[in-house]
């Protein structure tokens, strides 16, 4: 299981890259024909190695499920792993439920990442499904954070793809309420930013995550037939991170922009496009994320209390105004161009009065009462409530970020360590804080514009879509959640609207990082656009 030197350097992040055009090669072409994938016999998936199990599990509606189920454990899915501890992925397939026998053969795949803050993620350690993973704090992906979850350097909480929090507070699996509901679950571990080979090169760097994560869909697809499910209806799940990983792969499915870093970890020679994309509050876009954070937040003050530098800020917020401008994205329901002018009315229309009003609407008479009395920006009339986006932001309160969020100056942000190279474990990735840190006439590393085009999904959505993306598009957050900005999930959905894509798109009223408050209704969802009746024997 140990590193392998050359495939260390092979396989890390920040490799250069030349730009390609981001069409796929085709869902149906088997994916990347490059030199130095391997064979789907090199990689076949051994159907008769796993462990029976059995758990209770409690669906979202509180009943419980006895559920019996195949375990194959840590699979490592590629043929050149740089990290087997973390290039492995563990399958659940269902095989009884409440007494009944169930055929997961033709049922949906969920692929439940567990990254948080793009640290590594394994699964290796795994006792049963929903277990696996860990975030930036190494908790277990079965489990979730609580409301005041630890934070990783760049201030992500500690949740990864399986952990999260509905609105009162449990704990959310995904994986396991998957399995209760008659679907194989797949869960990959992938490389992160943290890891460290014996001559100090940092190997799990970007864009390893992604290319793992595409590996293992590969591996998934490649065994059509010995795993269990249809691998053509594979659904991605994953918060903070990991939900920016599950968007990219929605976005970038078989893009030969990874057929290179595929090629060197030897990934199947299949398609490595999914079906669907679950994304909770995804933190993406990474080179633009500091300007759109300090468009939405840069009036109100940190939660540490140090003082946010209004120059900075403004100076940021004009490069957000430039950025939206260059997309032409229209708000959906026909709001018209999104430009940093509009965009405080359009998220308060489409998103946050709305969620506000479901908030509301499902309390009692008298908790509504006690609400609004505590809240009296909101207005209640006809069942609807109504505010302003200042009254909106006063009414979160303290940012979590610093400025600037994401390209710290000092290099303490994670996303700093996440564009780190070789043995260099932060870099600045935005002229910005290079500039700001190093002088008017310093440059990105050369690396660098290619491989931030392969960790940002909005490229495949705007300019050239990809053909080869999802079509099925779930994305949610908190509307106190200000580990990013809101504006990045809202484009994301504006530039999947926008090209016909079918966004099931909310905001979840009150609640914060890695809130899951409707994990039923993505169930629920998988089945819908799946066209899927659970079968029994």
């Amino acid at each position: 299981m140990g590193i392998g030197a050359a495939a260390g350097v092979a396989a890390a992040g920040g490799i250069a890259l030349t730009a390609q055009a981001s069409s796929g090669t085709g869902a149906s072409s088997g994916g990347s024909a490059a030199a130095g994938v391997a064979s789907s016999d090199a990689l076949a998936f051994d159907k008769d190695a796993y462990t029976t199990l059995t758990t209770t599990i409690t669906d979202a509606d509180g009943a419980d499920h006895e559920v019996e189920y195949r375990f194959h454990k840590a699979v490592t899915y590629v043929a050149a792993p740089v990290d087997e501890k973390y290039q492995c992925l563990n399958v659940s397939v269902p095989v009884r439920i409440d007494g009944t026998a169930v055929d997961a053969t033709d049922a949906p795949i969920l692929f439940a990442n567990s990254v948080g803050g793009y640290m590594p993620s394994s699964v290796a350690d795994a006792t049963g499904v929903g277990g696996g993973g860990g975030g930036a704090t190494g908790m277990p992906g079965g489990g979730a954070p609580s409301a005041s979850a630890s934070a990783s350097a760049s201030g992500e909480v500690a949740s990864g793809g399986n952990g999260m929090v509905n609105a009162r507070g449990g704990m959310v699996s995904l994986p396991k309420l998957a399995l209760a509901a008659g679907y194989v679950v797949v869960e990959p571990g992938a490389r992160g930013r943290t890891l460290v080979d014996g001559d100090g090169s940092y190997y799990g760097v970007a864009p390893a995550a992604i290319v793992d994560l595409k590996a293992a869909v590969r591996y998934v697809r490649s065994n059509k037939g010995r795993i269990p499910g249809d691998v053509d209806r594979i659904v991605s799940s994953g918060t903070s991170a990991g939900g920016a990983l599950s968007s990219l792969l929605g976005a970038s499915g078989d893009s030969p922009l990874y057929d290179k870093p595929l090629a060197a970890i030897g990934a199947a020679d299949a398609s490595d496009a999914i079906f669907a994309t679950g994304a909770w509050c995804p933190i993406t876009d990474l080179e633009h994320a500091d300007g759109a954070y300090e468009w939405n937040w840069g009036s109100n003050p940190t939660s540490s209390g140090s003082a946010v530098d209004q120059t900075v800020s403004k100076e940021l917020r004009a490069q957000f105004a430039e950025y939206q401008a260059s997309l032409r994205l229209k708000g959906l329901n026909g709001f018209g161009t999104l430009t940093a002018r509009n965009y405080d009315e359009y998220l308060v229309r489409q998103y946050m009065e709305p969620s506000a009003t479901r908030y509301l609407a499902a309390l009692s008479d008298a908790d509504r009462t006690t609400y609004l009395a505590a809240n009296t920006f909101i207005t209640w009339s006809g069942g609807r409530a109504r505010f302003s986006w200042a009254d909106f932001l006063a009414h979160v309160g303290a940012r979590k970020k610093s400025t600037p969020a994401f390209d710290a100056f000092d290099l303490s942000a994670g996303e700093n360590n996440l564009f780190g190279k070789g043995t260099t474990k932060a870099r600045h990735f935005t002229l910005y804080s290079l500039r700001h840190e190093s002088g008017g006439s310093a440059r990105l590393d050369s690396d660098l514009p290619a491989t931030l085009h392969l960790m940002n999904p909005m490229p495949f959505l705007t300019g050239k879509p990809n053909p080869h993306r999802t079509k099925h598009w779930w994305i949610r957050l908190g509307t106190k959640d200000s580990d990013t900005s809101h504006t990045v999930s809202a484009n994301l959905a504006a530039a999947a609207n926008a090209l016909g894509d079918e966004v099931d798109h909310l905001y979840y009223w009150d609640e914060g990082h890695g809130a899951n408050s409707d994990p039923g209704d993505f169930i629920k969802w998988i089945a819908k656009i799946t066209n899927h009746t659970p079968k029994t024997r």
